[in-house]
């Protein structure tokens, strides 16, 4: 038996060492993972409540219309109950596009770096992917982007924030770019990390759905609202594109305990605000820190920041695995020569800035 012929060009997602691993082959106690943009403040205190008192029936299949949830949401951002549809995680809306709309011969844009799940499953619906590369700042080019739409092109790309650059789209730049883009050309717009952003400035992409036919933001429970194990999230667009999503997707594709967690965590704001505030402050000192030893960063509106190194990003990568410390090697994100780290918490930032200066000057001492 033999699969589709792309996938011998592809390879099974590999989760990076876990903790236990890392634990037996350094012979170490004490491991801080910075390495996945996960919420180091855990999640609300009242989903662990909710949950504790209130299991759902694991007997029964969980509500395949997310129902509840679908409520508190729709009232939350003031949009019609048909212009929303659930995926284990955001990055499965991502799934549910490419399976809708691509075919062999249709192509996708989207900038380079970014989340290589929207050039994976493009390329498993037989789509070609035209990448543009983000300039120097880590900023997408959304004229090269535009450039290279053509009557091939049946999907757009943007991740704001990006990952792995954390950098935000503006929303003059949007604004023009939608002006621009052709009506039948999809724009799927990952706002994953949407709520570490400081919004005055940059898009905040649902507030264009009714405007745009062609537009699908999508969100998650997993970054901020500190659910990624339970895998649970959305896309919002107009009621056409979410039934034609709605055709291809599984009938229970998010369980009854994520659907129960995600209502529970999307009240209590007064965690996502204090998830904002600790994270940006640690961010701002951490960067701080980093001046200090010279070492050049991108922009990030997000909980985690691309570093450039002075040598290659497996050697960081490995000193710091070695001290108890995962972080992301750019070797792996398409970005030679940084490491991209999750924003912790502020103690152990604490302990990564000894960790690095060590590495630091043990580098200066050398030359």
């Amino acid at each position: 038996m033999e699969g589709k012929p792309v996938l011998n060009q592809l390879s099974p997602y590999k989760q990076g060492k876990q903790t236990k691993e890392i634990q037996e082959e350094f012979g170490l106690t004490h491991i801080v993972k910075l390495a996945s943009n996960e919420n180091p403040n855990g999640y609300s205190e009242q989903v662990k409540n909710k949950l504790s008192n209130n299991l759902p029936e694991f007997n029964i299949y969980p509500d395949g219309y997310t129902s509840e949830l679908r409520l508190a949401l729709t009232n939350r951002w003031n949009i019609d109950q048909d212009q929303i549809v659930f995926g284990s995680g955001s990055e499965e809306i991502i799934q549910l596009l490419c399976r809708s709309f691509l075919l062999p011969g249709s192509s996708v844009v989207m900038a380079t770096p970014t989340f290589p799940q929207y050039k994976h499953y493009a390329l498993i619906e037989g789509a070609s992917v035209k990448e543009i590369p983000t300039d120097n700042f880590g900023y997408h080019d959304l004229d090269g982007i535009l450039k290279a739409i053509d009557e091939t092109t049946k999907i757009v790309f943007l991740c704001s924030p990006n990952n792995p650059t954390g950098t935000v789209i503006s929303k003059e730049d949007f604004e023009i770019f939608m002006s621009k883009c052709p009506t039948d050309v999809m724009v799927a717009f990952d706002e994953a990390y949407y709520e570490y952003m400081d919004k005055d400035a940059n898009v905040h992409a649902l507030s264009y759905i009714d405007r745009y036919d062609n537009l699908i933001t999508m969100r998650t429970f997993s970054k901020a609202y500190g659910l990624a194990g339970l895998r649970i999230g959305y896309g919002i667009a107009n009621s056409d594109i979410i039934t034609t999503l709605d055709k291809v997707r599984g009938p229970f594709n998010t369980t009854s305990i994520a659907q129960k967690a995600a209502i529970t965590a999307l009240e209590d704001q007064t965690f996502i605000e204090s998830t904002y505030a600790l994270n940006k402050t640690v961010r701002t000192s951490f960067e701080k820190f980093l001046d200090d030893i010279r070492w050049k960063y991108y922009d990030s509106e997000t909980n985690f920041l691309l570093i450039e190194t002075p040598v290659s990003g497996m050697e960081v990568f490995q000193y710091l695995i070695e001290n108890g410390f995962i972080i992301r090697p750019g070797e792996l994100l398409g970005v030679p020569n940084t490491i991209r780290v999750t924003i912790g918490k502020e103690d152990e930032m604490k302990e990564l800035q000894q960790l690095l200066l060590n590495f630091h000057k043990g580098l200066t001492k050398v030359q």
